[in-house]
């Protein structure tokens, strides 16, 4: 026998009232109240037994968009090896990380899951070079960015309107509204640059030794222990300031650290033929009269094939 309507009312708000007592004693007074959102583009009726920003977390890990990253690579085209990074597993390290810098500062560690989780569903194939093609493809619509198309994924998924602005401030000149996704967007950062150094490292295009030893020597030698040296700044400076900030010494090495793998990875001299290859691929597909939308939902592997067929 399921619950009777009215009952059924009665376990939602006795679950929403346990939330708030809880939140009231647990967060910091800086942190969102789950309850206390700015609503969803569509009305909904609460759920008895999750949050709105569970809910979130949840209609991110169950929509298609969040399963095809697993076939999106984070730098390298479609690699050999198995233990390269996809935007599905930097997405995972980025949320990990961000979760524990919101228990550390007492905010809402459901919204900044949200926020992470869904921050990248809009990105599109073959990582820095695929959202370049696309950029300059519709340089005269006013091109292409991923944290805008991945909000535009968060607003078909009707999630509330604090990951919404999460997701599409998590880069860009627009800052987030919220200290969690102010969290993901500096994250993001730590994430990425730590872990495509290793990857860097392991696909031959970098040797420990080519690192910028200033930066190393301050953030420490290895990915874990420079993210160590990044979380534990993060919590302490923005625990002290009331914002999400960095140290000057530790942010600037950051993003010096970032600089250098622009330089060097991202954009370097080794990986132009995979950049070119992207391109060609973007650019064909286009050439097709695909849509924007449907260019940026596919795989490396799909977008190759296609391609391959126009």
């Amino acid at each position: 026998m399921g619950l009777v309507p009215e009952v059924t009312g009665r376990v939602a708000d006795v679950f929403a009232d346990r939330v708030r007592e809880h939140e009231e004693h647990a967060l910091s007074p800086l942190a969102v109240r789950s309850y206390d959102t700015a609503g969803r583009p569509v009305a909904e009726a609460e759920c008895s037994v999750r949050t709105p920003f569970q809910r979130d977390r949840d209609r991110i890990l169950h929509s298609k968009p969040f399963r095809r990253l697993k076939g999106k690579t984070q730098v390298f085209i479609d690699p050999a090896g198995d233990h390269y990074r996809t935007r599905m597993t930097h997405t995972l390290e980025t949320t990990a990380i961000a979760r524990v810098v919101a228990r550390g500062l007492a905010l809402n560690e459901d919204l900044t899951e949200a926020i992470g989780l869904g921050h990248d569903l809009g990105h599109p194939p073959f990582g820095h070079a695929g959202e370049a093609a696309l950029d300059e493809l519709l340089r005269d619509q006013g091109g292409f960015r991923h944290n805008e198309q991945s909000a535009r994924i968060a607003i078909e998924l009707n999630l509330t309107r604090e990951v919404i602005d999460g997701i599409l401030t998590h880069t860009g000149p627009q800052e987030p509204r919220t200290l969690e996704g102010k969290i993901v967007r500096i994250v993001d950062r730590v994430a990425y640059i730590n872990h495509d150094i290793d990857d860097a490292i392991r696909y031959g295009l970098l040797a420990e030794d080519d690192l910028p030893q200033a930066e190393i020597e301050i953030l420490g030698p290895t990915g874990g222990q420079r993210i160590d040296t990044l979380v534990h700044d993060l919590i302490e400076r923005s625990a002290a300031s009331g914002d999400i900030v960095q140290s000057d010494e530790i942010g600037q090495a950051m993003l010096s650290l970032r600089s250098f793998m622009f330089e060097r990875v991202y954009l370097g001299p080794e990986t132009r033929p995979e950049h070119e290859r992207a391109h060609e691929a973007i650019r064909r597909i286009f050439a097709s009269g695909a849509s924007v939308e449907f260019i940026a939902g596919m795989t490396d592997r799909f977008a190759l094939s296609y391609a391959h067929d126009c």
